[in-house]
């Protein structure tokens, strides 16, 4: 009988599914630190403006997710990916010539749509080559690729513009993300099928409901979770702890890698709710200590309470989403989670911008820690209803067939 608990993870198809996630979100994270302040110094555009660089991205990559399940499903996955990194890699490039403004920010509207689409396919695969019943602990490690970028992608760009060029980063970024399109062509292609693609468009091929409820929770963790991606530096520059925000990343990362391989196993082999409990609690507790920080030491202890909690998150989020709908909607469930996911974070950085501006940056985290304590409340009630969603489908139907 095959032992189905030591099913490979670590496969050639999931290493490049892997390795190409983490060239993306790498250019991701480093333009998104740079830009904004290559629009200040450079450009001589007010913060606020600059800040729209970050929202324009993001619309058209929200705009964007309801379709690429539909996308993908016409196209199947490699040519998706394949199309999809060299349109992301060509705006990449565009970096270098375009010198204004106005054309950085259509340019981000461009680069938006690429991006989303890109994420979306290479998540769906990595959900496919994962075996069933290592689900938690495989996109655990797939998700991790996500992580370390936010502190290897922003590290990476300021320590080069200590030697380098705006121009010449943007040259080396694109670089980097060729190879990500290079790596696209060794992805498996899959089994041609008989399907028909019906391009009339209905709500079911633009969002997948049965993912919904996870993914409201996942909106209101990346709404809190704004608060470090948009505040943390100028927070901690208020604090005249500016010199430890590099830290604090690294904190958050280590202790978040050093986490990972346990939680996707407590996933697996507890359930969900081992997993979310814990983390949200551990986030909350970490967004809520940094409303009270004074001193590096405690800073750092916020990084890794925030670390093991929002580490631990959305690997599971992304898990039930995949799983609260049959295989053939694994594409549309994970669009729709990232829609909401992407919402919170654009909301997330507008709304808790205005409640720094009134109540601090005390307020503010306070704030961001009371959503989390909400996500808790609601995710108990809707484990407790058997909402769709959180009871997973392909997992009852392994069961059955067990």
């Amino acid at each position: 009988m095959k032992d189905i608990s030591n099913e490979a993870i670590w496969t050639k198809p999931f290493f490049i599914a892997l390795i190409n996630n983490f060239l993306v979100f790498i250019v991701f994270y480093s333009l998104m630190t740079v830009l904004p302040v290559f629009a200040v110094d450079r450009l001589e555009r007010t913060e606020t403006e600059a800040g729209l660089m970050t929202t324009m991205f993001l619309v058209s990559a929200i705009i964007m997710r309801p379709f690429a399940g539909k996308i993908i499903e016409a196209l199947g996955k490699k040519r998706t990916l394949v199309i999809s990194v060299f349109f992301f890699s060509i705006s990449t490039v565009l970096y270098l010539v375009a010198t204004d403004f106005t054309s950085l920010l259509f340019l981000r509207l461009f680069h938006g749509i690429w991006f989303s689409l890109t994420t979306t396919v290479l998540m769906v695969i990595a959900a496919d080559i994962v075996p069933d019943h290592r689900k938690g602990e495989g996109l655990g490690y797939f998700a991790m690729s996500m992580n370390v970028a936010v502190v290897a992608g922003p590290f990476l760009a300021l320590g080069l513009l200590s030697f380098i060029d705006y121009i010449e980063l943007f040259g080396v970024l694109a670089a980097a993300i060729f190879l990500a399109f290079g790596a696209s062509f060794f992805v498996k292609k899959e089994e041609s099928s008989a399907v028909t693609v019906d391009w009339k468009i209905k709500w079911s091929d633009l969002l997948e409901l049965r993912a919904m409820p996870i993914a409201v929770i996942g909106f209101l963790t990346s709404f809190a979770y704004a608060s470090i991606m948009s505040f943390i530096t100028i927070y901690a520059n208020a604090l005249d702890l500016f010199d430890y925000v590099g830290l604090f990343f690294v904190v958050f990362a280590v202790v978040m890698i050093v986490s990972r391989p346990f939680t996707g196993r407590l996933f697996d082999s507890g359930g969900p709710d081992y997993v979310i409990y814990p983390s949200l609690f551990l986030f909350a507790a970490g967004l809520i200590l940094l409303s009270f920080v004074q001193s590096a030491v405690l800073l750092l202890i916020a990084a890794a309470l925030i670390g093991l909690g929002y580490g631990a998150l959305l690997p599971a989020y992304q898990t039930l989403a995949i799983q609260s709908a049959p295989k053939s909607r694994t594409s549309h469930a994970t669009s729709t989670f990232f829609i909401m996911y992407d919402l919170g974070i654009a909301t997330g950085s507008v709304v808790l911008g205005i409640v720094s501006s009134a109540l601090g940056f005390g307020g503010l985290y306070i704030t961001a820690g009371i959503v989390i304590l909400a996500a808790i409340m609601l995710y108990r009630f809707l484990r407790t209803k058997k909402r769709a969603g959180l009871y997973t489908v392909q997992a009852k139907s392994r069961e059955s067939s067990s």
